[in-house]
């Protein structure tokens, strides 16, 4: 299908951005790479007066190091993740992650920033933020604010971020020395969203754990953050049945959608795989 009349915008700035947004309130749309956007408005599931194209701002790419911390252009696409030097030392997970991301084709096009912003529950992004404690910077008409992506996904398509307002920075802790990680991810063919899927990232403490976080891929309205399955590995320690208490706990709070790709009991199953394989891929890891 072919998308309803639009007006088309291409700031060169954030700020420029910003008042468009301002301007043109709920009738306006941010376009990033438009892997999800341009295929809802095809089919008219969104049907925006104007489209504010960001492409164009330059300081919305790149990687870079601010102290301890790894600080990603919202707009960076999946190849730039893949292919950096900072990330891949600093972050990994990040960089490996993206290479499970859609195909090589998208990942030309597709950014950190529109993958998380868009607030699907499919999307690979939103889970692997919540894994690695990342923050997001929001730039509005009041100026910039930093919010945690643990508590920003609210609902599917539905986050913290307000409609005059653009996704600036992904910010990350880097990973301290034997940090273990791993995604996960099942699904049916290369460039599909996932079944379900399973970030991780863990550390030793003493004889047991000392640090975990368990986050999953589309098996609810949002990413969900599996805390009890954290806190069984934190109680117990690193073993088989711990392991297996973790992914039963993960399962618990899974809510999937029936679709193509299986009901609610299957996804749920899968989701507890991909827990356990997760772990298990991570505690390899650390040192």
């Amino acid at each position: 299908m072919i998308p309803p009349r639009f007006e088309y915008h291409a700031p060169r700035s954030v700020g420029e951005a910003v008042a468009l947004l301002g301007q043109y309130g709920s009738d306006a749309k941010l376009l990033a790479g438009g892997h999800s956007l341009l295929p809802m408005m095809k089919l008219r599931f969104a049907q925006p007066e104007h489209l504010i194209d960001i492409n164009r701002i330059p300081e919305l790419r790149g990687i870079r190091e601010d102290g301890s911390t790894v600080v990603i252009g919202a707009m960076t696409v999946e190849n730039d993740l893949i292919a950096s030097p900072v990330l891949q030392q600093k972050v990994p997970l990040l960089a490996e992650a993206a290479k499970l991301i859609a195909d090589p084709q998208v990942r030309n096009r597709g950014t950190i920033g529109g993958d998380i912003a868009h607030g699907d529950p499919g999307n690979d992004h939103p889970a692997i933020s919540l894994a690695v404690d990342a923050s997001f910077v929001l730039e509005g008409p009041n100026g910039q604010r930093t919010v945690a992506a643990d508590g920003f996904f609210l609902g599917t398509y539905m986050t913290l971020l307000e409609e005059n307002e653009v996704m600036v920075e992904i910010r990350v802790p880097a990973f301290a020395q034997g940090t273990g990680w791993a995604y996960e991810k099942l699904k049916r063919k290369t460039g599909d969203w996932a079944t379900a899927g399973c970030a991780v990232v863990i550390r030793k403490g003493g004889s047991g754990v000392g640090h975990v976080r368990i986050a999953l891929t589309n098996v609810g309205p949002t990413a969900l953050r599996a805390e009890a399955a954290e806190q069984a590995l934190l109680d117990g320690g690193f073993t088989p049945a711990t392991v297996q208490g973790a992914a039963d706990a993960a399962a618990a709070i899974c809510e999937p959608a029936e679709d193509l790709r299986g009901d609610a009991e299957y996804k749920t199953a899968m989701a507890a795989q991909m827990v356990k394989r997760a772990l298990n891929a991570a505690w390899a890891r650390c040192a």
